[in-house]
């Protein structure tokens, strides 16, 4: 059985909390199971921009969507035991990095106490059923780590937790909420496995269609070109991780299911118990895909046409963003045999595909289900190889 296959077949039927499902990532991610046959349930803010895939794709008649704030910890409680999940995808965020800075103590509510709450209705509904979450997955960033910005390195997982900027930690704080929950409540001792597999993943600069965030690369090419001006690119010189939506959201997948169900009828090669797999992950395109920010631009208007073009804007004593960033992924290639599908390229050309018929007013329900059938049917082909 290949991965793709076992994906199928495990999240058919199963039960699924994704918090943050009203963002773009939830959107997406949401969409993904209803199509793998999950029962989805969502918990998360009213979309936060518009528009907003999640009114565009029509998500709340196929999921079970509620809208509540996940620092109102007993609201999120009560929805916990409505949808008695199996998995947990913790998506729910304050995610952009400008924002952090005009909003420190939001982000820092949302991120962090936004993370003990979804973590202790865990708890708390294992202490109360028989039946026991299986799999926990809290989505952070790439961006958690202490950044000296030194040219060509790579992080790794085990390396310094001291995100910059008040989003960045938040997040950096995110992960040791998640270590110290997983240590206190859900670890064992001698042979017995835990009752919740719990993981981490580092993941960031995703693109993608749907994507209406301010102060985001390719939101802002849109914006600008669909206006008729010129793009302005903050920071053109700025190296970063760049890959499509899909390449993280099938790994936040492949994670939660491994991870369930250790190496007991899964794909072949994927071995270890439950609590072996667990962990924190780099999930990030491979180094070639690591690039400028101005050069993503340039992907950018090549696949767009129409006379697209762009220009550097950096602003004066703008708020520190980091000018360097790479993962070493090699622990989530060797660990699950997962290699990036889709190149920085193939990503741009996917993603200004669906900005064109988003222009143009076709069914963009159709589109976004023809992307992640293809990604889904490019995973398939190239995991039996």
């Amino acid at each position: 059985m290949t991965k793709f296959e076992s994906l199928q077949a495990f999240y058919k039927g199963k039960r699924v909390l994704i918090t943050g499902h009203t963002g773009f990532k939830g959107s997406w991610l949401a969409l993904m199971l209803h199509r793998l046959g999950a029962e989805v349930y969502g918990y998360a803010l009213e979309p936060p921009t518009e528009p907003a895939l999640f009114q565009l794709l029509q998500l709340e008649k196929d999921i079970h969507s509620e809208i509540g704030d996940i620092r109102d910890f007993p609201h999120l409680q009560r929805f916990f035991e409505t949808a008695r999940p199996e998995i947990v995808l913790h998506l729910a965020a304050q995610p952009i990095v400008r924002t952090s800075y005009l909003y420190p103590r939001e982000t820092f509510e949302t991120n962090v106490m936004g993370t003990v709450n979804i973590l202790e209705a865990l708890r708390l509904y294992n202490e109360a059923h028989d039946e026991k979450v299986r799999s926990f997955l809290n989505v952070t960033t790439d961006k958690v780590y202490e950044n000296p910005e030194q040219a060509d390195h790579a992080f790794r997982e085990d390396e310094k937790l001291d995100g910059y900027d008040p989003y960045s930690n938040s997040k950096s704080c995110s992960e040791l909420v998640t270590h110290s929950y997983q240590k206190s409540f859900f670890s064992t001792t001698g042979s017995a496995a835990p009752e919740t597999a719990i993981s981490t993943a580092r993941a960031g600069n995703v693109i993608g269609g749907g994507d209406f965030a301010k102060d985001r690369i390719i939101p802002d090419c849109v914006r600008d070109t669909m206006a008729g001006k010129t793009i302005h690119v903050r920071n053109p010189y700025s190296t970063r991780p760049y890959q499509h939506v899909l390449e993280p959201l099938y790994v936040y997948l492949l994670i939660a299911m491994q991870q369930a169900v250790g190496g007991k009828n899964d794909t072949e090669g994927d071995e270890g118990a439950p609590e072996a797999l667990a962990g924190s992950y780099n999930v990030g395109p491979d180094e070639v895909d690591a690039i400028t920010t101005g050069a993503l631009a340039d992907l950018f208007v090549e696949s767009w046409g129409e006379g697209a073009s762009w220009h550097s804007d950096a602003e004066a004593d703008a708020p520190h963003e980091a000018a360097y960033l790479k993962l070493d992924t090699r622990k989530l290639k060797e660990r699950f045999h997962w290699q990036p599908r889709w190149h920085v390229t193939e990503a741009v050309q996917e993603t200004v595909a669906w900005y064109h018929a988003f222009s143009e007013g076709a069914d963009l329900r159709a589109l976004t289900e023809q992307q992640i059938d293809a990604f889904l049917a490019d995973e398939a082909e190239k995991s039996r190889t």
